[in-house]
């Protein structure tokens, strides 16, 4: 019964494909003998008349991987399984189509890492050693261990000085590199010719004895190179016996049994995929099918011939995968960045797979206003360094997204949105340097309203200064603001302070806590509560307007939550900017937590609690040419003091905290550690308790995984 619902599913499909004859592009022989064998086992398990209505799969000898995108963009074959970089290259570069996916059996995903025989080599000084690489532009064998290493600053790509591994490593074998440096296949060993169909030497062909993953692991064994870059899934060829020889490199600079890979790696990427021709991507997609259901881990006549299987051609790897769980059939609609993953595709992108690469100098800041923009442009204009391109975004959330995606490349976040970045996949570049002991946030009263303490704000009217900020959103929830909120309550500050107060201002938030806020006028013009200093409300200066109402004398908040480091100068800055007068210093007090009022100037004692420092992010190939950028910026504006343009001050622009906070001193070197080594481990464990309930939809952004979707 089985046998002849497989027969009628190919008959469906033979008929609807009009006959087209599949055409599989191999690259060596022992993979051209496993495609034969699967042609010919297609005709076995189906009768007569389906064989007749159906041309049957054929196989296309290529000398290499390239040559099979060469040949489908001809329409002289018509499908073939390539690494994800490649993947890459073949759709953007060359306009093929990717129609599947493999899937192991822990997702769709690959983990790079780094084999060396037991020794005291060390991740972090591989400059000079003898290199294997899988494949160029491979993910495992090339992508992810350049980022890395870019990421470190191991490995320098400046304008000044382009990228050149052929210097790097003293020899490598890099199949596929010939074009890029002769060094980069010293130490390959395939046969040498003139003649192309019969040159294998660095082709990316079973016929190279060092390509791919297992030929990687070969050029070490045998003693050819130090160390192999390769993913997770080879290591399983190694045998019980071999594997106390070998360890794994760590980015921590330690080695680690090869067991260890999910722990020791220099990275996560997307694993192969198939791709074709546009114009025959449904017939693709029905072949795969098809296939899969007869010859799959599952298949129906699996005992015929396994599609995963290459053990009795002499290789591995052959087709697809030998690891393989099955293939994941993609539908019509899907972007490459969405089978790939934004990560992935934006370090694609800065190592040049699309033409373009980190020798472009450029560096796009992540602007949210009418203000930011305006200072971004005279901070491009007052400096010498590499050009400077800024761009509009609507929220700080926006800006993490616009950074995963490759449409800019840096901005400064406060503590709660460099948690959201890190959970994003981006880095620490730098932080910025106070000289305060501490920054720390306040609740924030007008001295008048005698009857207002932390613990009696039910009912109230409140402003915060946007949504996530440490000061505004997160620190006061912790808090009990009134009788009804309490130890009980729920985790999520939005639920609280919804709860709480009667109506306010939380600049990216909705319904009653955007009723108080104002929007923005003029150049800055926008809708209320827009989560940017183009509403009147944002930020810590917004939350101090908020709190002593628009000039009119109405739209006022009862209490503010903001940061104290620069509000003495926001209090003098009302008069200054217009926008109230006559206000000082000694018109407010502070709402302590337990329940008392203080004067301002006793703001370490009474606080709603510690925030970690400013950190500038970006994506990890970024880190050392974001960090050069800001050292020769700032080096430029430090020389020139009398200079109008000042990068730590933003009253002229009519604003606070513009791009980076006023308060900052000077840039700290952070690429070295990690997030959550910046932000502390009571920090961190108390946002990400924070975010484990409550809803974020950059969040939820950010958890999209290639790696577990299909």
């Amino acid at each position: 019964m089985r046998g002849l619902y497989a027969i009628l599913v190919f008959f469906i499909f033979v008929c609807c494909t009009r006959a087209k004859k599949m055409r599989w592009c191999t690259v060596s022989d022992p993979e051209q003998r496993k495609c034969a064998e699967l042609a010919k086992t297609l005709v076995a398990v189906l009768p007569p008349a389906v064989v007749a209505a159906y041309a049957r799969l054929s196989c296309i000898r290529a000398s290499s991987t390239t040559d099979c995108i060469d040949r489908i963009r001809g329409n002289r074959a018509d499908i073939v399984t390539l690494d994800a970089g490649e993947v890459y290259s073949a759709v953007k570069q060359f306009g093929l189509v990717v129609v599947a996916k493999e899937i192991y059996s822990d997702g769709g995903c690959i983990l790079s890492v780094a084999v060396v025989r037991n020794s005291t080599l060390d991740i972090r000084s591989l400059q000079g050693l003898r290199t294997c690489h899988s494949g160029v532009r491979w993910t495992a064998g090339w992508s992810l261990p350049l980022g890395f290493l870019l990421s470190r600053n191991y490995l320098s790509w400046s304008k000044e000085q382009p990228l050149n591994v052929s210097t790097f490593f003293s020899a490598s074998c890099i199949p596929g590199a010939a074009a890029m440096a002769p060094p980069l296949c010293s130490l390959c060993q395939g046969h040498k010719s003139y003649i192309r169909q019969k040159n294998y030497h660095c082709e990316t062909s079973h016929s190279e004895p060092f390509y791919n993953n297992q030929g990687a692991l070969r050029c070490l064994r045998s003693g050819a190179g130090d160390v192999a870059f390769v993913d997770h899934l080879a290591l399983e060829s190694f045998e019980d016996s071999d594997r106390d020889e070998f360890r794994l490199l760590c980015t921590n600079g330690t080695q680690a049994p090869l067991s260890h890979y999910r722990s020791c790696n220099l990275g996560r990427g997307p694993g192969g995929g198939m791709v074709t021709r546009f114009n025959i991507r449904k017939v693709a997609r029905k072949f795969l099918n098809t296939v899969q259901m007869l010859f799959g881990q599952r298949g129906r006549e699996r005992q015929r011939f396994q599609l995963f299987n290459s053990s009795s051609f002499g290789e591995n790897d052959l087709l697809f995968k030998d690891v393989t769980d099955k293939l994941a059939v993609l539908p019509d609609d899907m972007d490459v960045s969405q089978v790939l993953g934004l990560d992935y595709v934006a370090l694609l992108k800065g190592l040049g797979h699309e033409g373009s690469s980190l020798e472009d100098s450029v560096v796009r800041w992540c602007c949210i206003s009418h203000a930011e923009q305006k200072k971004c442009e005279q901070w491009a204009l007052s400096i010498k360094s590499d050009p400077l391109v800024c761009v509009k975004a609507a929220s700080i959330r926006d800006c993490i997204e616009k950074i995963k995606r490759d449409e800019v490349d840096a901005v400064s976040l406060d503590a709660t949105h460099s948690f959201i970045a890190g959970r994003c996949g981006l880095v620490p570049v730098v932080t910025e340097y106070y000289v305060l002991p501490s920054v720390v946030g306040v609740a924030l009263a007008k001295r008048s309203s005698r009857s207002i303490f932390i613990g009696n704000l039910g009912g109230r009217r409140s402003c915060h200064g946007h949504m996530y900020s440490p000061a505004g959103w997160l620190l006061p929830y912790r808090h009990t603001l009134s009788l009804e909120h309490n130890s009980s309550s729920p985790c999520d500050p939005d639920q609280v302070y919804n709860q709480v107060f009667w109506k306010g201002c939380l600049p990216g938030s909705q319904g009653n806590l955007c009723k108080v806020c104002m929007g923005g006028t003029g150049e800055a013009a926008t809708k209320r509560c827009a989560d940017n200093h183009n509403e009147r409300y944002y930020g810590n200066m917004g939350a101090l307007r908020c709190l002593v109402g628009d000039p009119s004398g109405k739209s006022y908040g009862d209490v503010a939550f903001l940061e104290q480091h620069n509000l003495q100068a926001n209090i003098l800055n009302l008069g200054s900017t217009g926008w109230a007068d006559g206000w000082g210093s000694s018109d407010f007090e502070l709402l302590c937590g337990d329940g008392r009022r203080a004067p301002l100037s006793e703001w370490e004692s009474c606080n709603l609690g510690v925030i970690p420092p400013n950190t500038i992010m970006t994506r990890p190939v970024l880190t050392a040419r974001v960090y050069d950028f800001l050292m020769k910026s700032q080096e430029t504006l430090a020389a020139n003091p009398n200079a109008e343009f000042k990068l730590f001050e933003s009253l002229q622009y009519g604003e606070s905290d513009l791009l980076f906070k006023d308060a900052t001193q000077c840039f700290v070197h952070t690429s070295h550690m990690d997030y959550r080594a910046i932000l502390g481990d009571e920090f961190y464990n108390h946002v990400e308790t924070v975010f484990n309930c409550t809803h974020s939809d950059i969040l939820e952004f950010c958890n999209q995984d290639v790696c577990s979707i299909f």
